[in-house]
């Protein structure tokens, strides 16, 4: 029975740099992945790594996120770009918000500059005059390519790391504690031991642990997004945040006039579908777009559904053409992405020496690298 020090359970990003982590700290590590490639969450956003709208913890393990993946770029082409993110305000109580957040983050010592109207719009051209009261930016924020980071960032790993293993189209059903450590079982029948073993299940709630699962309180969010045609006759760096997120973000919760906060008629229904609109433009030029939340229980994600309601796109799209001129309707494709969440920030539960954790929520792409390291630390002392 082939052996490791730990075996790692799904490898989307927090899978993929809780391998990453365990290398450096010269364990032995089997990452393993059900599908042929990753599918989900992790490549199914919008490749934003934002610790402005974080708060907390949360927003500490971004600030090391970043930092790492500066780190792994100068070694390997994990496609991140460095051109911040700007949170445009649209009236006068988001502008009130982002002069408060942008007090709360000089006082961090985190990089952040208030932007006019008029510097918005000749930084933004594409942005709507009608539509911009002013902006804030965080300049060293930065975005991925979602469809590519985590391939890439796999490639790094076992291409760096001798002491790292990377098996796809490995499904685990089984996994067991015993006197040694702990055993998986594959679905092919292969078993496989290792000291600790990890599981970063994601929204995949059936495999292993099912009745566990049942009784966490985990709920699955389902997003619906979108991405243009390309247009490189359009010039929209970095990550794009607008009024409706400066409304949703957990930082802009913290800040003094957050609770006085009214929602305009017009922002009702989009609220209703849990939509604050967002872009992020990719490299061939087209621009993904969206999103919106819709919810069910651990038990209850096929109630979700596979589809995507047009209704939902089409509010996304003319909440989108309000901000921006260029034809937000000329799109290529729509897709459905799902997370794990949860209200207490994220699920761990630690069974012997089998270790699940799951519902990082929105949280992942931009938390996880700097989050899994106090993980690592906790299960390698």
């Amino acid at each position: 029975m082939a052996s490791f020090d730990f075996i790692i359970v799904g490898s989307g990003a927090l899978g993929t740099f809780h391998a990453l982590h365990a290398a450096r700290a010269g364990k032995r590590v089997l990452l393993l992945e059900k599908d042929n490639r990753p599918v989900s969450a992790t490549v199914r956003n919008f490749g934003q790594v934002v610790p402005s709208g974080l708060s907390g913890r949360w927003y500490e393990y971004g600030r090391r996120s970043l930092e790492l993946y500066r780190q792994i770029q100068q070694e390997y082409d994990i496609t991140v770009r460095q051109n911040g993110s700007v949170y445009v305000a649209s009236d006068a109580d988001e502008w009130q918000l982002a002069n408060e957040l942008y007090d709360l983050r000089r006082a961090d010592d985190y990089p952040c500059v208030l932007w006019s109207k008029a510097r918005t719009l000749a930084n933004y051209p594409a942005l709507r005059p009608e539509y911009v009261q002013g902006a804030l930016v965080f300049p060293d924020e930065i975005s991925v390519e979602p469809d590519r980071m985590i391939y890439r960032l796999i490639s790094y790993l076992t291409t760096k790391y001798a002491n790292v293993t990377y098996r796809n189209n490995a499904a685990v059903i089984g996994c067991e504690s015993t006197a040694g450590g702990a055993t998986v079982r594959l679905a092919n029948g292969e078993r496989l031991q290792a000291q600790k073993v990890l599981i970063c299940n994601g929204s995949e709630f059936r495999l292993l642990y099912p009745d566990l699962f049942a009784q966490s309180g985990l709920v699955v969010s389902k997003l619906q997004m979108m991405q243009t045609i390309p247009m490189p006759e359009i010039m929209l760096p970095g990550n794009i945040l607008t009024g409706l997120t400066i409304r949703r973000y957990e930082s802009f919760a913290e800040c003094p006039s957050y609770a006085s906060l009214q929602t305009p008629d017009h922002l009702v229904e989009l609220r209703k579908w849990g939509i604050h609109v967002l872009f992020k433009q990719a490299l061939d030029g087209s621009i993904i777009i969206g999103d919106s939340h819709e919810y069910a229980a651990a038990t209850q994600t096929d109630d979700l559904g596979f589809d995507t309601k047009d209704y939902v796109n089409h509010l996304i799209i003319q909440e989108a053409s309000r901000i921006v001129k260029f034809p937000v309707d000329q799109i290529q494709r729509t897709w459905a992405g799902f997370y794990a969440q949860t209200t207490q920030e994220i699920f761990e539960a630690d069974l012997d020496t089998i270790h699940i954790i799951t519902g990082i929520g929105g949280k992942g792409m931009t938390s996880s690298a700097g989050f899994v390291e106090e993980t690592i630390r906790r299960l390698f002392n």
